[in-house]
């Protein structure tokens, strides 16, 4: 089964954090926070304008993004828990540099 968005929303697989702090303290899964990076899986083909011309997304599929902490809707898909969000709800893209790379 696959899965396609409408209009301009997009599939996202939250990328979840490190379980440590930089401390070594272990974060307990009570105390974690749903994390607000993700991946997008999916996206759709794009809104309409008001001449009814297609606009397509600036995301794309593999983009790394952040987005609002209450932003999309939670959907459990070949049981795996994904968000689906339109793409104004996506408050930017990561992109890493070479230098960051690097030193990863």
């Amino acid at each position: 089964m696959t899965f396609r968005p409408l209009h301009d929303r997009i599939l996202v697989r939250r990328i979840e954090a490190d379980e440590k702090t930089a401390g070594g303290i272990i974060i307990p899964d009570t105390a974690k926070e749903k994390p607000q990076e993700g991946e997008v899986i999916a996206v759709g083909p794009g809104a309409r304008d008001e001449n009814g011309r297609l606009v397509e997304l600036d995301v794309k599929v593999g983009n790394r993004i952040l987005f609002g902490k209450w932003s999309g809707t939670e959907i459990r898909l070949k049981g795996e828990d994904l968000l689906i969000m339109k793409e104004s709800d996506v408050m930017g893209v990561i992109e890493e540099t070479a230098a960051v790379k690097k030193a990863a």
